[in-house]
């Protein structure tokens, strides 16, 4: 098998390719509270931090009860991939590595959120989470980045044919903070170069990434690990933006992953060789301007 580098999605495919809405943002930590379902765990961790919208990194998470999908084909040409059955694991599902974004759809709070997770038999797994049918288990502190001004609102999405995450215009606070960027890549553009190049015109000369969810067109890491099966179901562990050794603006992405096989993976995305599938969306937090 060759692994592609374009997917042709069921609609047309607009400009502008990155989209992007700017506010002010701020690192905060908060413990989910156990025998919450997890979208309300994260919505009132957010709002007695005085935030609406913004990212969560989740390490060493239990859940139960727990159901998620996993990346598959589509069974026809309305979309270019799609998800899985229902999974729904017995006993207590633990998640070491995930990251979420936090939104709302259809004004109600609601999350985007991929991760790597062990069943309660030990089998390793991950992909998607469900929010109405994912409950936590047990008491645990995150790591949060909330966004003023701007935010994560689900949108339809012609080219996609999916409802998802797209950068909006959010609540604005009096909150003082850093300048941060709620963003969302389209289709068939790579990730890291997207990234550089968007920090680049705007005169961007460090940032720091939060959050991270989407799907990649197979994927390239740089120890040589290469998937080809291209329906994945990606987030981001850590990643910034910085001049590299000769000077020139650089994205470090660390991400993990699973594909529609359930292959299973943790490494860094390759510069130049990871475009997007359907949508990849983050937060940018400015540490230096140019």
């Amino acid at each position: 098998m060759t692994r592609p580098t374009f997917i042709q999605q069921p609609g047309p495919a607009p400009e502008p390719r990155l989209l992007a809405a700017e506010g002010r943002g701020a690192p905060f930590r908060f413990t989910l509270q156990p025998d919450l379902l997890l979208v309300e765990a994260v919505r009132r961790g957010f709002a007695a931090a005085g935030f609406h919208s913004g990212t969560v990194r989740l390490r060493d998470i239990a859940f139960g009860p727990f159901t998620y999908v996993m990346p598959a084909l589509s069974k026809d040409a309305t979309h270019a991939a799609f998800y899985s059955e229902f999974y729904r694991p017995e006993g207590i599902t633990r998640m070491p590595t995930g990251a979420l974004s936090f939104g709302t759809r259809d004004g109600s709070a609601f999350y985007h959120c991929h991760g790597l997770w062990n069943h309660a038999d030990g089998i390793a797994c991950g992909g998607h989470v469900i929010p109405e049918e994912a409950t936590v288990a047990e008491a645990s502190e995150v790591e949060a980045f909330g966004v003023d001004g701007a935010q994560f609102e689900v949108m339809t999405d012609p080219e996609t044919n999916f409802r998802i995450f797209h950068p909006a215009p959010g609540f604005e606070g009096t909150r003082e903070g850093a300048r941060a960027f709620v963003i969302r890549l389209r289709p068939n553009q790579d990730f890291c170069g997207a990234l550089e190049q968007f920090c680049l015109a705007r005169g961007i000369r460090r940032a720091r990434l939060h959050g991270g969810v989407g799907s990649i067109i197979g994927v390239h890491l740089t120890e040589g690990t290469v998937f080809e099966n291209f329906a994945t179901e990606v987030f981001i562990e850590n990643g910034v933006i910085e001049p590299n050794i000769d000077g020139h603006l650089a994205a470090a992405v660390n991400i993990g992953l699973i594909d529609y096989t359930g292959r299973i993976a943790r490494g860094r995305l390759v510069r130049g060789d990871n475009p997007v599938l359907m949508t990849f969306e983050l937060v940018i937090e400015v540490v230096e301007a140019a």
